[in-house]
Parts: structure tokens; sequence; C-alpha cells
């Protein structure tokens, strides 16, 4: 018998000729390289007399389902005219994110569509783009960053602590918070995430786990961050019933790190061989929500979204901890997600990709720029936005572009201007690399209304 396993060993336990024998080896060949290969065969064997018992296994379900109802691979057209939207804030937002959503609502599978006011260009659906669809979920209409939030706590601590004690805030901040791919916390901490199913059944994710553990309470590169700054609260029928007034907050922004990467970078792959589209939107490919793959997604991007969640709970926890005080109010939520949500009276995928959840009463926080202000908001159930808001004030420059045309010195003067100190942070996250906040918020007035302002004082981002 020769070591590796091949399609004639399939045929001859009585596999069919078809697709059933590429996607078997395809998983074996990803999931079981070190098993013996009789007892793949034996294995194999028990999945062929009888797949129904196999279907949600993490390694032979796609082998069962490609036994009992195969996924079709067809090349898909795009329909000719586009899916009803709406976009707010059309002046600010440039050509080429329009294309992006004009061209995704062109898809089969889409029902309707949204640009938020910070939208730009990005891969796939752009950002600031919200998507539904029908039964089927856009790896890259969440994005690579799944799970990528916003959370606010709030203190009951008077802000002239801000300047009397910078200090000692910027050493927490410098000393207890980690960012960028290698930073981790000396003392890793535990939590409940780490025992959930996902990481036992779905092979993909058990291999990140030992990641996910070191890498909790962690943030990312890029734009991520982690601030202390001024609340400052407008609305007295506020839902926590504080007093209108400042007090201090810590702000932070960052995703699902290695874990929600891996993730999407693996279904995007399976997503494109499944669902061929034309080329200029082929990042736009969809897995089915009835197929294996499509299930074994939605339950990966929930469990990224709930790590993510995790490492924020970590994060403001240490912070807490060391402040020697416990928040009072507590603002979060997600953008680079996809809910299941009614649209027009049937249920869809609603996918926000760099957008946030808007419904009725549902608080966020909507952050400016590190010399702006963000803003406590609360969303009007707008359902012509899908129920969304933006996620921030957008990029007005590219990163690249933002390394041609601002210098260091630049920066320091705007941060000095606005009383900001910032550790760490590059020359793409400039201020002046952020559209108006202002503006963006004057543009969805329709969406959600203002609690209150965090106005940050002392930043932290990847070095």
């Amino acid at each position: 018998m020769g070591k590796k396993l091949s399609g004639k060993d399939l045929i001859k336990l009585g596999f069919p000729k078809n697709n059933s024998i590429n996607v078997t080896l395809g998983q074996i060949n990803r999931y079981q390289k070190r098993v013996k290969k009789e007892h793949i065969l034996i294995e194999a064997k028990k999945v062929l007399l009888n797949p129904e018992a196999y279907q949600g296994d993490g390694v032979w379900g796609k082998i069962a389902e490609s036994l009992l109802k195969p996924v079709e691979v067809k090349r898909h057209v795009l329909k000719t005219t586009r899916s009803p939207f709406q976009i707010y804030g059309e002046n600010e937002i440039d050509e080429q994110a329009k294309y992006q959503l004009f061209d995704a609502l062109k898809l089969p599978v889409a029902t309707a569509g949204a640009l938020m006011p910070d939208a730009h260009t990005g891969y796939g659906l752009p950002i600031g783009g919200v998507l539904a669809t029908k039964n089927a979920v856009i790896p890259y209409g969440v994005g690579v960053d799944i799970g990528c939030r916003m959370c606010l706590t709030v203190y009951p601590i008077a802000i002239s602590y801000l300047k009397g004690k910078k200090h000692q805030l910027e050493n927490i901040l410098s000393e207890h918070t980690k960012f960028g791919m290698y930073e981790t916390h000396k003392v890793k901490h535990d939590h409940e995430i780490f025992e959930r199913d996902e990481f036992k059944t779905i092979p993909l994710v058990k291999r990140l786990k030992d990641k996910a553990y070191k890498q909790l309470g962690t943030s990312g590169g890029g734009n991520h961050f982690v601030e202390f700054g001024v609340i400052t609260i407008t609305d007295t029928a506020n839902e926590w019933g504080l007093k209108t007034g400042e007090y201090l907050g810590v702000l932070s922004h960052s995703g699902s790190r290695g874990l929600g990467a891996n993730i999407a970078k693996h279904y995007t792959y399976l997503a494109t061989k499944q669902c061929p589209l034309p080329k200029h939107v082929q990042q736009l490919a969809w897995l089915d929500l009835d197929t294996h793959d499509g299930q074994e997604y939605w339950l990966a991007m929930n469990l990224a979204g709930d790590y993510a969640q995790a490492c924020h709970d970590d994060i403001h926890a240490r912070i807490a901890k060391l402040l020697g005080s416990k928040p009072i109010a507590k603002i979060e939520n997600h953008h680079n997600f996809a809910w299941k949500q009614e649209v027009n009276g049937e249920e869809c995928i609603v996918h926000r990709k760099g957008a946030t959840p808007a419904a009725k009463g549902e608080l966020g926080i909507i952050p400016g720029s590190m010399t702006a202000p963000g803003y406590i908001v609360r969303g009007l159930g707008n359902q012509a936005s899908l129920q969304s808001a933006s996620h921030g004030a957008g990029r007005l420059h590219s990163r690249r572009a933002c390394k041609e045309k601002f210098t260091r010195s630049e920066i320091k003067k705007q941060l000095k201007a606005h009383d900001v100190t910032l550790i760490g942070g590059g020359i793409d996250e400039a201020p002046m690399a952020y559209k108006n906040i202002e503006k963006v918020m004057a543009n969805q007035q329709e969406l959600v209304e203002i609690v209150g302002t965090f106005t940050p004082k002392i930043v932290r981002m990847d070095k």
C-alpha cells in the first residue's frame, strides 16, 4: 500500500467517480496528514456507507456532503440592475467606494445595501459598506479583522486626574497594553471563550487556539488603539442614569487578532473556489449557508467576534484594576461582522464592513481621530440604512498617501495643539488622515442621536 492516499484508493473503496474524490483528498491532505493511510481508509469506508451520520463532523462532514448533496460550483453572472440602496453623505465619498457598492448590489444573492458617510475604498465591499444577502455570507464582506470593535468604559473619576496623574496613566498604557504581531502579556489570563465547542470541532479553529490564548487582551497594528480621555455626557435621559458632565474614560479599538485573520483567509479561499465570479468582483465570492463550509464559517465568524469582545474585556479589566476603580458604564459594538436580520420582511444576512449596528435604542461609539472627539450614540433604527451607522470618521487619505504627504513634525504640531500625548503610532495614522467627524455626524442625523462625546488625551498605538 503506497504511503499517500490517492483517488484510485477511494475508487477501490467504492467512492463515485465525481468531485467527492477531490473533496476527500483535499480534506485528508489538510487535516489528516499525519494519520496512517489504513486508518483513513477504514474511516472513509464508514463515511461512504453512512454519510448522514457524519454531516456535522469537522473533517468528514464536508466529505459526507459531497456524497449526499454536492456543492454546485457554477460561474455566476451579475444581475443587470442593482438592488435598492441608500448613500449617506454622498459628496464626501470617493467614486471608487460607490462603484464597489454598486458591483456588490448586482450579486445574485444581494437584496439591499447602504453606504455610510465615512465610506472609502476597500477590498471586496468598501469600508463603510452595508450589504444584505439571501442565505449567503461573503467572507470579504465581513473583512479580514472579524469582529473588530469599539469598547468604551466610563469611570467615576474626575478628569483633573488626566493632568495630575498623567505620568501614571501613560505608564499604564505603555506597560500594560500590547500591540502588533509580537507583543503579548507576560501574565496570561484565561477566559471562558476557550471552552467553546468550536475550538474542538472546527479543525482550522482548533489549530489557532494556542495563538488565540497567547494574544488574548492584545490589540492589532494599524488604526487600533487604547486611549484615556474625557467623556462628556450630554443626554439627561442616558441609559446609565449618569449626571450630565465630565468623566474619565477608556476607549479601545481592535479585533480578533490572528484568529480572525486566519479564519477570513481560509474561508475566502474556499468561497472563491466554490463561487466563481467575474474577475472584478471575485473578492465578493460567497458561501451558501446551507453548505458545510457556509455553516462552519458562520460558527467560526461568531467565535472570532466573541473572542474580540473577550480581548476588549481583558484590556479594560487590566486597566480598571490599575486605576483602582470600577467602570460605571460600558458601551461597545462590532463592525466587520455579519448578522441575521429582517430586511423588508424576510430574514437576510446583513454584512457591515466598517459600519456599526444602529437598531432602535442600540448604543454605540463612533470615534473621530486622535485629535478629534468621538461620539456616544443611540441608534434610530433607520430601515434605509439597514439599521446601520458609520464606524468612525473614515479615511480621507490612504496609508501610502499619508507617508508621502505628512511628516512626523506636522503630526507633533497637531497633537500639541490638541493637548494629546501619543505613545507609538505611525505617519499613516496621522490625525489629518481622517475625514472631519463633525461632517460625518451631520450626514447621519437620520441614523443616530448623540448621547455624549469622548475626547482622547493619552493615546497608545502600535509602534
